[in-house]
């Protein structure tokens, strides 16, 4: 566990998380609104992107969006509004798990969450705190 006292911070701890990561990882992205999940998957998009000033949009109304890297095709999705869980088959899931998959919101795949390989699963944690600092919880290998 790691805390974060700002959004530097977060992105610090997204950038060296992302050092890490190769084609075929999913990256579980959990906690409530306002608890850091689109800063520190914009940090690791713009950290393998390799471009700091990269502009990273939230997926909250395309549900995923898409950016190249050395380490492969990343794809985030903030499946928020995604209402039934079979439609993340139209977003071409099954694609992206070829690359290296950022979601944000994990609980609304529903019947899916787990349909990919738990040895290549991160999953980050964000709790905030009542003094308005985060706890990031980083487990990996979900077996």
């Amino acid at each position: 566990m790691v805390f974060s006292a700002s959004e530097n911070d977060t992105i610090r701890i997204a950038t060296e998380f992302s050092r890490n990561l190769t084609r075929g990882d999913v990256v579980l992205l959990d906690g409530d609104l306002g608890a850091g999940k689109s800063v520190f998957a914009r940090a690791v998009i713009r950290a393998l992107a390799e471009d700091s000033e990269l502009d990273v949009p939230s997926p909250t109304f395309t549900l995923v969006q898409t950016y190249d890297s050395k380490a492969g095709e990343i794809y985030h999705f903030d499946l928020y509004r995604l209402k039934d869980p079979e439609e993340i088959f139209e977003l071409g899931w099954e694609e992206a798990l070829s690359g290296i998959v950022l979601v944000e919101w994990p609980e609304r795949l529903g019947e899916h969450l787990g349909g990919y390989d738990a040895k290549k699963t991160k999953s980050v944690r964000f709790m905030l705190r009542e003094d308005g600092t985060r706890e990031i919880m980083i487990e990996e290998g979900m077996e």
